[in-house]
């Protein structure tokens, strides 16, 4: 039987040997007493991928270890499964291909991967005090697992400071409904994800760990994997190595509230072949996320202005447009070393900002998302922005529609065309996505555009067309599910997975 009492295994490991990380798992299963069972799930962290990604991304290395540890350890395993959604309105196909995830499943052989975004999407409902909305969706394959594995990677974050296991909840959503609460209120949001189930059992890359942000984080060995069974416990325990309280990551201090889970040491068992003394000095000096952009941009041709956001607890969005910025230079100087360089000075505008903006004549001065306001003067000229900022609970997420990436494209080309000669203009959206912020950088500083990249571009076109393909064949073919079906989960609650006798769900039709 599995043991409930929280537990974390800190494990050293100095590379990405599959054999070393199958024995390294295999340990870990068979200390917690956890034996996998029917469908099988894996959820890995691959938000960006590929050679200027290199760490971004739970290692393929590291997954077929754990996919072999799992698959000796089951019983009657109906499936053994990978599934993930990628980020920046990439198609998970691509990012899947320059992670190595294809050869990686034909390497352990019998292996399903689920890309998220061409799944049908669950309703789950939410009965919990303080939740952002009433229902959660999600992808089929995470609503049928019976036995859920977490295999986040070891990273900083921008938003919410880090991304361990439970921010890695992200990924189990698809765009359209990934993006609705992801702005200040985006710990919350992490933290109500946690009702839609927990996992069994929680393995990290930390071998190569990612300092600073979160698409292209810089490198950083710690020679680290941790396990565990309980994800506040889990990340709990990951903050205590790099010097963090958790009690000052809000989406971990929430789930303590919650019941998920213990954050306080002496609840926690550690068990492994390093302590936490020992990784608390192999992870000195690590840095986490969580800059403010007006601080990211200096010394930069970009001058960043904040405002408060429309929330009644947060005067910054962490969630939301600023650190999507940030996100979005820095993978352009990936792509463009000469981006600084080409980079026109402007001003960047988030938030209700009453201060002063010191543009000059012919410096663009661009008002990110639509909570962006402003009245005064820039320049001679008098400029009023008013907000355009719906209120969250009033969006429906069954009919919450999300560009595509090439849709994107062209919106951002019509609205820059149309304000070519205008100093001041805004962009609209809650949030306005790291694509997004990424193809107007490009425009304005005419840098090398990531999505068309000469060496990647036909493999890209090629994944968007197999997504979209598959997409339309499922909303064709795809049988409607019953509600109440029998093998699908419900909510899951702090001290159970499985669903009480009044929740139910529902499956949407893509």
């Amino acid at each position: 039987m599995a043991t409930t009492e929280p537990t974390v295994i800190l494990k050293r490991c100095t590379d990405y040997d599959p054999e070393r990380i199958e024995r390294i798992a295999s340990e870990g299963l068979q200390l917690m007493n956890l034996q996998p069972h029917g469908r099988t799930l894996v959820k890995p962290n691959v938000v960006a991928s590929g050679e200027l990604f290199p760490h971004s991304f739970t290692r393929p290395e590291f997954v077929e270890g754990v996919l072999r540890a799992l698959r000796k350890a089951g019983n009657s395993l109906e499936e053994l499964a990978v599934g993930e959604r990628s980020g920046i309105t990439v198609p998970t196909r691509f990012a899947f291909r320059h992670a190595g995830y294809y050869e990686m499943a034909r390497r352990v052989g019998d292996i399903k991967l689920y890309h998220f975004d061409e799944e049908t999407q669950v309703e789950i409902p939410l009965y919990h005090q303080g939740r952002l909305r009433n229902s959660f969706f999600t992808p089929e394959p995470v609503a049928r697992a019976d036995f859920f594995v977490n295999c986040p990677k070891f990273k900083a974050h921008p938003w919410t400071t880090v991304t361990f296991s439970m921010k890695n909840y992200i990924g189990i959503q698809d765009d359209r409904h990934r993006l609705i609460d992801h702005d200040h209120a985006l710990n919350y949001k992490v933290a109500d994800l946690q009702y839609i189930t927990q996992p069994q059992f929680i393995i990290t890359d930390g071998i190569i760990a990612g300092e600073g942000r979160m698409l292209t984080p810089l490198p950083y060995r710690l020679n680290l994997v941790a396990m565990g069974n309980n994800q506040v416990a889990f990340d709990a325990v990951c903050c205590h190595i790099i010097g963090v309280d958790p009690r000052t990551v809000d989406h971990i201090r929430l789930a303590h509230e919650r019941g998920f889970g213990p954050i306080d040491l002496d609840q926690i068992r550690l068990e492994g072949d390093v302590s936490l003394d020992e990784m608390k000095e192999m992870a000195s000096g690590f840095e986490v996320g969580l800059v403010r952009v007006e601080d990211y941009f200096k010394g930069t041709n970009i001058r960043a202005y904040s405002g408060p956001p429309p929330s009644d607890t947060d005067d910054y969005c962490w969630g939301g447009c600023p650190g999507a910025l940030e996100e979005a230079i820095e993978i352009l100087r990936v792509y463009d070393k000469a981006t600084d360089e080409k980079l026109p000075p402007m001003h960047i505008v988030f938030g209700a900002y009453e201060g002063e903006i010191d543009a000059r004549a012919g410096e663009k001065v661009v008002f990110m998302g639509d909570c962006a306001t402003y009245r005064g003067t820039i320049g001679s000229k008098k400029v009023e922005i008013e907000s355009l900022y719906r209120d969250r609970s009033t969006i429906d997420p069954e009919t919450f529609k999300v560009d595509d990436i090439f849709v994107k494209m062209m919106k951002m080309e019509k609205l820059l065309l149309e304000r070519r000669n205008e100093d001041v203009m805004r962009i609209a959206g809650c949030p306005v996505s790291v694509a997004e912020q990424v193809l107007m950088l490009v425009k304005l500083a005419k840098t090398k555009n990531p999505y068309f990249d000469p060496g990647q571009v036909i493999g890209f076109v090629s994944c968007y067309l197999s997504m979209r393909t598959r997409q339309a064949l499922q909303r064709i073919f795809k049988q409607p599910y019953q509600r109440s079906g029998p093998t699908i989960r419900g909510a899951a609650r702090p001290d159970q997975n499985r669903p009480g006798p009044e929740d139910d769900i529902s499956l949407e039709r893509n």
